[in-house]
C-alpha cells in the first residue's frame, strides 16, 4: 500500500554514486533501458511498416490544417549520417566505415529523395524548432555536401528563427576553417566525441586526437558564436585508472564546456562487432567504474555544473539546466531535450522517428534503405502504434526520468483514469525504493530523493509493463 507521507523532496542535487549504501549498489546493479522512448525501440514490430507511418503524416498534416498552424504540434529533425573514415572499438552505433567520400553524394540524393516523400504526405514547409545531424560522424561529409545537406533541408521544412540546429562533430574531422563553414550553413551547436583526453585510452579504443586540437576546436567555436557547446566522454573504458580519469576531468575543467554527456562504456562485444577488438582484461571493474562516476560528478559539482539526470551536466545558465529548474525538461531519442513533446521525423539509415502516437524506425542498412526509396516508397521497416496503457506509462516513466516527479492528479486529469488504481501493482512494487531512501511516496504522488538520482533508471523500469512481463534484460546497459 502507499506510504502516506506526501513527497516534499528538497530540489538537491544527486548524492554520489559510490557514496550509494552497499546493499543499494548491490540491489540494482543490473541492466536496464535508458528510456529515450516508451515502449523502447526493441519493442517495435515489423507489422508496422511504410503504410502506417505515411498514415501517421498525413494525420499530423489534418490535424495541423484543424487547429491552424500555430496550434500545431512541435516539430523537429533527426537526420543519420552513418559513415565514419575509421573505426572506434567502443562504438555502437549504426554505422559505415570508408574513406570514400563520394558515397556521401549517393547518399545525400537518398536523403533528399525522403525529405520530399515526407513533405509529401505531411505538407510542404513544416516549421522545424530542432534539427539534429547524427552518426555516424556528420562531419564525414565536405564542405560542399553539407551545403547540399542543409539547402535540401530547407528546400522541404522551413527552420524556425531561433531554431536549435545541433551537429556532432568528430574532432579529427574539423578545423576553424570546417567550423565556420558549419555556423555560416545555419548550425548553433556543437557536440565534440571526445571520449577521453588519455593517449593510452585513446590508442585502446582506436581514437587518437590531442588535447590541443579540442582546446583549439573550442576556442574557435566561442570566437564563432556557437550558443552551446556539449562534450561526449566515457568511463570504463579500456586502460582507464583513477589517476588518468582525474586528468581527464582536470582537462574538461579547462575546456568548460556548456553541457557534458558522461556515459558509461557498455561492453556488449557478442552485440558489437568493433568490441570485440577491446581486450576485456583492460576494462576497470564495476567497482572502478562507480568510483570515477562518483569523482565526476563530485569534480563537476565542483566546477559549477548542474547534474541534469542520468548522465548529463550542464552550467547553470545554459538552457538544459533552466529547463530542469522550471521543470520544462523532455527526453527523446537523443536524450534530454529543452523541446516540448515533438513530433520527430527520422531521416536516414535507421533513424528512428515519433510522429503522433506512432514510432517508426528506417531500414537498417543501406541497400535496403536505398531499394525501398527505390520504389518510391518511406523506408520505415517496423515501428509500433502506441495504446493508451503505453501513453500512460510512457507519461510517468518520462515524469519519472525528466522531473524526478509524478503528479497522481495530473495524470488523472491528462488520461480520464484513476492511476493509483491503474498502477497499484507498480506503486507496491515500489516499497524496496521507499524503505532504501530513493523515492519518497504519499497519496498525491512520487518523487525521487537525491539518492534515488542514481537509480533512476531502475524506478522507471517498474513501470514497463513489456520489461516486467518477460524480465529479458541482456540487451541493455547496466543501471550502475
Amino acid at each position: 500500500m502507499l506510504n502516506q507521507t506526501s513527497p516534499r523532496c528538497p530540489a538537491a542535487e544527486p548524492v554520489r554514486a559510490a557514496l550509494l549504501p552497499a546493499a543499494v549498489i548491490a540491489r540494482h546493479d543490473t541492466s536496464g533501458p535508458r528510456y529515450t522512448s516508451y515502449p523502447t525501440a526493441d519493442r517495435f514490430v515489423e507489422a508496422f511498416g511504410w503504410a502506417d507511418y505515411t498514415q501517421a503524416l498525413r494525420e499530423r498534416r489534418h490535424d495541423g490544417a484543424a487547429a491552424g498552424a500555430v496550434l500545431a504540434r512541435p516539430l523537429s529533425l533527426y537526420v543519420h549520417i552513418p559513415f565514419c573514415d575509421s573505426l572506434c572499438y567502443y562504438c555502437a552505433c549504426n554505422k559505415i566505415i570508408t574513406r570514400h567520400h563520394e558515397r556521401g553524394d549517393e547518399y545525400l540524393a537518398l536523403l533528399a529523395r525522403e525529405m520530399a516523400l515526407v513533405a509529401a504526405e505531411m505538407g510542404a514547409g513544416q516549421t522545424v524548432g530542432q534539427l539534429h545531424l547524427g552518426g555516424g560522424s556528420p562531419t564525414f561529409l565536405d564542405d560542399d555536401q553539407l551545403s547540399t545537406l542543409m539547402a535540401t533541408v530547407r528546400r522541404h521544412f522551413s527552420l524556425a528563427p531561433g531554431a536549435e540546429c545541433a551537429i556532432e562533430v568528430d574532432p579529427r574531422t574539423v578545423d576553424a576553417g570546417r567550423l565556420g563553414h558549419l555556423r555560416a550553413l545555419g548550425f548553433n551547436r556543437l557536440s565534440l566525441g571526445v571520449q577521453d583526453f588519455d593517449p593510452d585510452v585513446q590508442q585502446a579504443v582506436h581514437r587518437l586526437q590531442s588535447t590541443e586540437q579540442i582546446f583549439d576546436l573550442v576556442a574557435h567555436s566561442r570566437e564563432l558564436g556557437f550558443e552551446s557547446l556539449n562534450v561526449d566522454l566515457i568511463y570504463g573504458l579500456p586502460r582507464q585508472t583513477a589517476a588518468s580519469f582525474e586528468r581527464t576531468l582536470a582537462s574538461l575543467g579547462r575546456l568548460a564546456p556548456d553541457r557534458i554527456a558522461l556515459y558509461a562504456y557498455a561492453h556488449l562485444p557478442e552485440r558489437f562487432k568493433p568490441q570485440r577488438r577491446i581486450a576485456a582484461a583492460e576494462l576497470p571493474d564495476a567497482h572502478a567504474k562507480l568510483a570515477m562516476l562518483a569523482r565526476a560528478q563530485a569534480v563537476l559539482a565542483e566546477q559549477g555544473y548542474v547534474d541534469i539526470g542520468m548522465d548529463h551536466f550542464a552550467l547553470p545558465a545554459d538552457s538544459l539546466a533552466v529547463a530542469k529548474r522550471q521543470g520544462r525538461l523532455h527526453r527523446n531519442f537523443q536524450g534530454y531535450s529543452t523541446q516540448p513533446d515533438s513530433d520527430l521525423i527520422g531521416l536516414g539509415v535507421s533513424a528512428i522517428g515519433k510522429v503522433g502516437a506512432t514510432y517508426s524506425q528506417n531500414a537498417k542498412t543501406l541497400e535496403a534503405y536505398a531499394d525501398l526509396l527505390g520504389q518510391g516508397r518511406l523506408p520505415v521497416v517496423r515501428g509500433l502504434a502506441l495504446t493508451r496503457d503505453d501513453l500512460l506509462r510512457r507519461a510517468v516513466i518520462m515524469a519519472v526520468m525528466c522531473q524526478g516527479r509524478v503528479d497522481f492528479e495530473a495524470i488523472d486529469s491528462a488520461y480520464l483514469v484513476d492511476s493509483r488504481r491503474l498502477l497499484a501493482a507498480e506503486l507496491d512494487a515500489l516499497a524496496p525504493f521507499v524503505e532504501e531512501g530513493s523515492l519518497v511516496l504519499g497519496a498525491q504522488g512520487l518523487e525521487v530523493t537525491p539518492q534515488g538520482w542514481a537509480v533512476v533508471r531502475a524506478v522507471a523500469m517498474v513501470f514497463d509493463r513489456y520489461l516486467q512481463a518477460d524480465r529479458s534484460r541482456a540487451r541493455f546497459s547496466r543501471i550502475l
